[in-house]
């Protein structure tokens, strides 16, 4: 391979890398999230106090119509999904943050499901 050849194919393999690292960057969540929850048998405004654990790992707590509890989740990228459970019910929320927002899917276990809008609280 030539020096111009060689030149080219380290370029390519440098974008490439570095594409990958901007792929693996996770959302941010830290903070309190005040959420807008519809569902068939009616509406909630929760709020989430969320922390990372680590890059992937989320944890925080749960206040609303159903009591309070303690959350665990993942952020993979900008998909987030939050869990706790309630009363026997397993609590589900799975959607995607773009900067202080989030929306997506919530499961109530036994209860139904439903939708989900947030925003992330101004300190």
């Amino acid at each position: 391979m030539n020096k111009v050849g060689f030149g080219l194919f380290l370029s390519a393999v440098l974008m490439m890398a570095g594409t990958a690292v901007k792929a693996q960057q996770h959302a941010s969540v830290k903070g309190l999230w005040k959420m807008s929850v519809e569902t068939s048998v009616g509406s909630g405004s929760p709020e989430f106090d969320l922390k990372h654990v680590d890059a992937t790992t989320l944890s925080g707590t749960y206040k609303g119509q159903l009591g309070e509890s303690a959350v665990k989740g993942t952020i993979k990228g900008n998909k987030i999904h939050l869990e706790f459970e309630i009363g026997g019910n397993l609590i589900e929320y799975d959607g995607t943050v773009d900067g202080d927002s989030m929306k997506g899917s919530v499961k109530l276990g036994s209860m139904g499901e439903g939708t989900f809008t947030g925003a992330r609280k101004k300190s």
